[in-house]
């Protein structure tokens, strides 16, 4: 039995592959939806297909396909764990820029797939995803260059966490970046799960009883565990006290 929110993503779908809201229809193929596991936890979001998604009408099978596919094996991520979809859904003529008017006219789409998946995270693939995102859920951004240092960090937003990645499309002009864009995309697999100390941490305990804020839990607890300095001192069984925050700080108002 097909559910609600299931036929509601196929209709979608339809619609974005009839769209003629702007004039990249009259150049591409197919006009690309996302694809992917309808519950997913992470969804990534790139900027548009290329040469063989166009024509073959599927999510990242060029060449920076293979490069996303390496990444994600790097991560320990299967593509059946993950929703992945595009700012614009049709080739962008020449791989030129997206122009705003563009943007827009897909815009709708993009924000419905969002509501309908409702992931806990969201992953932008390079700068104009990026954009996207960080001014729809109003993440202070404000030139390209800047952007390139939030790559690999995480952001809160309302109840959704934001990792802005590069686009695997930049290995194949850089490879000496190949190694922090692998540390950076294993940080999906760590997103896909709590930290397994979540439950019995003090963290818990102190954000139930309202005394430390909710991105303690959201970007820590929930989100990228792996950076919590609480973590590697409970793997290692290292003592700490109660009231060390996950950054490592010591919060004297948390000592009971």
């Amino acid at each position: 039995m097909v559910s609600g929110r299931t036929e509601k993503l196929e209709d979608l779908k339809q619609k974005i592959r009839e769209c003629k809201e702007c004039r990249l229809w009259e150049s591409s193929i197919n006009a690309l939806p996302g694809e992917g596991n309808y519950n997913a936890r992470v969804m990534l979001v790139a900027q548009a297909p290329g040469e063989n998604e166009d024509r073959e009408g599927r999510m990242f099978i060029g060449p920076s396909g293979k490069k996303f596919d390496e990444l994600l094996q790097e991560a320990n991520v299967s593509r059946k764990e993950i929703y992945v979809t595009n700012l614009v859904k049709c080739m962008l003529p020449k791989y030129r820029k997206p122009k705003q008017d563009e943007i827009q006219a897909c815009a709708q789409y993009l924000d419905e797939e969002i509501r309908l998946i409702n992931p806990s995270v969201i992953a932008t693939l390079g700068y104009y995803a990026t954009r996207y995102i960080f001014h729809k859920y109003q993440i202070q951004l404000t030139n390209a260059k800047p952007t390139l240092k939030k790559y690999g960090n995480l952001f809160l937003a309302d109840d959704r966490k934001i990792l802005p990645l590069r686009h695997p499309a930049a290995l194949l002009y850089n490879d000496s970046i190949n190694e922090e864009m692998t540390e950076n995309y294993r940080k999906l697999k760590t997103l896909m799960a709590d930290c397994r100390w979540f439950l019995c941490c003090p963290m818990k305990r102190f954000y139930e009883e309202g005394r430390i804020q909710k991105r303690w839990i959201e970007l820590y607890c929930k989100g990228d565990w792996k950076s919590c300095v609480r973590y590697h001192m409970e793997e290692r069984g290292e003592p700490h006290p109660d009231w060390m925050l996950p950054d490592g700080s010591l919060d004297e108002s948390l000592r009971d």
